[in-house]
């Protein structure tokens, strides 16, 4: 069975024509289509041509959007010593040791938006892997989370910084700012994560690696996008 959709999405739906676009106008159409009462986020989905099955195609990474996302993320590290007093100088929102994973563990506490670890906590960190893992706060080395510099971690967080990674369909789906922000902050933002994306092609990944493109606003219906820019250079 078809699923119903309202008649604010049908209208929004009427306006995007069955082609791509380039990303500018893309964008520029998404903003202009937007029904929602609250100020939805901008996303980009990227369909990649790759089997993220096997490890050497696995696609993921981090990028500092340079205008962030419009909303400042909740960071917590944990870490211990002089580690915690460098994470709240650097902006951290809450930080400490043990007494945190028990928090997280027997509490079900999740008043935060990403994690910082150093390497020395991670064994404690483990054992939260169940609540962690599939809400993708997980620290991670490879994303820059698991680190000893926690003030610069924390920094780039606060700055924007978002991770995108593949999911077990081939897509990445990532937002790029709110819907309220002027077009040309929404382009370079979404042109950074794209750049990004397309640098992380493995070399594994044979064949077209953009597959089909789109961004939607959180709500509204998605705007498909020219791919050939995308697989013709490292944006």
């Amino acid at each position: 069975m078809a699923k119903k959709t309202g008649k604010k999405y049908q209208a929004a739906a009427a306006q995007v024509e069955a082609r791509p676009y380039d990303l500018a106008e893309a964008i520029a159409l998404a903003q202009k289509i937007r029904f929602a009462k609250f100020d939805e986020a901008l996303e980009v989905h990227l369909r990649l041509g790759v089997d993220p099955r096997h490890a050497d195609q696995m696609v993921r990474g981090t990028v500092v959007l340079p205008h962030g996302l419009g909303k400042t993320k909740r960071v917590l590290v944990l870490a211990t010593g002089d580690k915690v007093k460098e994470a709240l100088d650097a902006g951290a929102d809450f930080a400490g040791g043990e007494e945190l994973v028990t928090k997280i563990q027997s509490e079900n506490w999740l008043d935060f938006d990403a994690i910082v670890a150093t390497s020395d906590m991670m064994r404690s960190v483990g054992k939260l892997g169940k609540l962690l893992g599939p809400r993708g706060l997980m620290p991670n080395p490879k994303t820059g989370t698991v680190t000893q510099d926690v003030a610069a971690a924390v920094r780039e967080i606060k700055a924007g910084k978002v991770e995108f990674r593949v999911d077990k369909t081939g897509i990445i789906h990532a937002a790029v700012g709110r819907a309220s922000f002027s077009h040309d902050r929404l382009l370079e933002n979404a042109n950074t994560l794209i750049g990004a994306v397309v640098r992380a092609k493995p070399s594994a990944a044979k064949g077209k690696y953009v597959k089909s493109a789109a961004v939607a606003t959180s709500m509204g219906p998605g705007v498909m996008l020219e791919v050939a820019p995308f697989n013709s250079k490292a944006l």
